[in-house]
């Protein structure tokens, strides 16, 4: 008997959670590969506020399921220097079956460097992980 994965009904909008770590050397546009200079990277950016948005609905999701992020509309705003603190947020903002629409922001000591939204996608981890297995016929 196969089960489907739902979101909980615990899950609402405004639910959000914080992410944070320092610009060092591992995560500048240089280390990269997005650009040459020594400041804080979009992916790394984007990998953050990701993972601000995972962890906010996590607790609310059944056993053997996660999400996955289907879609980003990022402005990175501003640079960030080797040694600031980010800190990255994801706000819940909305619910569409098991599609899950997060607004998305980062700040640095200075201000907001970063700003969009982003959605991720309900799975089931065993059933996703066999069927991206099976494209290379693991």
């Amino acid at each position: 008997m196969e089960t489907s994965i739902e979101a909980s009904s615990e899950l609402k909008a405004g639910l959000k959670a914080e992410t944070s770590e320092t610009v060092n050397e591992k995560n500048t546009a240089r280390f990269l590969g997005s650009g040459g200079l020594d400041v804080y990277a979009t992916p790394a950016m984007i990998a953050l506020m990701e993972k601000a948005c995972a962890r906010s609905v996590a607790p609310f999701l059944p056993a053997g399921a996660s999400t996955v992020g289907t879609y980003l509309d990022v402005k990175h705003i501003a640079a960030s220097p080797l040694g600031a603190k980010i800190k990255a947020e994801g706000t819940l903002s909305g619910i569409d079956g098991r599609k899950l629409f997060f607004t998305v922001r980062a700040w640095d000591d200075a201000g907001m460097i970063g700003e969009g939204s982003h959605e991720r996608f309900i799975i089931d981890d065993k059933k996703f992980m066999k069927k991206t297995e099976e494209k290379l016929g693991i």
